[in-house]
């Protein structure tokens, strides 16, 4: 019996140890490395920063270990005596010029190719003017009559002042969520017009592998495609120091079925005409006595 409860702790003890090395792992190690993301062009992105990064290991693991290896093996106490007549090899320069070049050239042409299909905006399907202002983003749809503005969500905003007695972590995404995402089909290419109205902002969504500086007086251009089976809500920031409530300006993206989304945008084009129409009541005015003549 006394075995038997051993062995029962220690399995408990193996289990508990395991599992918090799974939550670690989670919580922790996934987060230092970039993700694959959910468009062609982020899965580009990730592709090339692999190669180079395991290039730059193969490099670094040669010259470590050649290091090493003459430290090791020509030290003094073995007896290595330094050669101070030589000055120079030019073999050895040759090689040493000549391989890193073609490291570069190996380097450089992949890079080169993912640049510039970042920045090919051609056959782009919907376009879309962002403009960031302290400290929030505006969105117009240029050929469907659709505008709006996305600010911090007013969970997080109330969380955040200072003296509130509202714990973040009851807020659901504190600080990353928004009162109106982007909302935007998947499987369609998305061109961004970027600008600012303001100071310099930056638009910038870590799964789309987008990160446009938004700047006043220019119209910056971006664009990403979302996998057809990828809908969902993404997230992501600012990403430049815009001023003192920087922190506070998260952008989500509402990624739809185009049928969905098609939906979507005529609902709302709708909306913003009739609101928009001469002599138009606001919507909860119109519809009370539309309610009362019903009833």
């Amino acid at each position: 019996m006394m075995f038997r409860a051993r062995l029962a702790s220690l399995a408990f003890a193996l289990a508990a140890a395991s599992g918090s090395l799974a939550v670690r792992a989670e919580s922790g190690w996934s987060l230092l490395n970039m993700t694959p993301g959910v468009t062609e062009m982020s899965r580009n992105i990730y592709r090339l920063h692999m190669e180079i990064f395991w290039i730059c290991v193969v490099i670094g693991v040669l010259v470590f270990g050649a290091m090493i290896w003459s430290l090791v093996s020509f030290r003094k106490s073995q007896g290595a005596i330094p050669d101070v007549t030589l000055v120079h090899n030019t073999k050895v320069e040759i090689v040493w010029t000549i391989v890193p070049v073609f490291i570069l050239i190996a380097m450089a042409v992949p890079a080169a190719k993912t640049l510039v299909e970042i920045e090919d905006t051609t056959k782009t399907e919907l376009s879309i003017k962002v403009t960031g202002f302290q400290w929030g983003w505006a969105y117009d749809y240029l050929d469907d009559g659709v505008s709006y503005y996305s600010r911090l969500d007013h969970a997080s905003d109330a969380a955040r002042e200072l003296g509130s007695t509202i714990d973040p972590n009851t807020v659901p995404h504190y600080l990353l969520n928004v009162d109106h995402p982007l909302v935007v089909p998947v499987g369609t290419k998305v061109r961004l017009l970027i600008t600012g109205a303001d100071v310099i902002h930056s638009w910038w969504v870590p799964a789309f592998g987008v990160k446009k500086d938004a700047i006043p007086g220019f119209v910056n251009e971006a664009w990403f495609k979302i996998d057809t089976d990828k809908a969902g809500l993404y997230r992501g920031q600012c990403a430049e120091l815009c001023g003192r409530d920087h922190g506070f300006m998260p952008i989500v993206v509402d990624a739809r079925s185009k049928e969905d989304f098609a939906a979507w945008l005529k609902q709302k084009a709708a909306e913003q005409k009739q609101a928009a129409a001469p002599g138009a009541a606001p919507p909860t005015a119109a519809a009370a006595p539309q309610g009362a003549g019903t009833s």
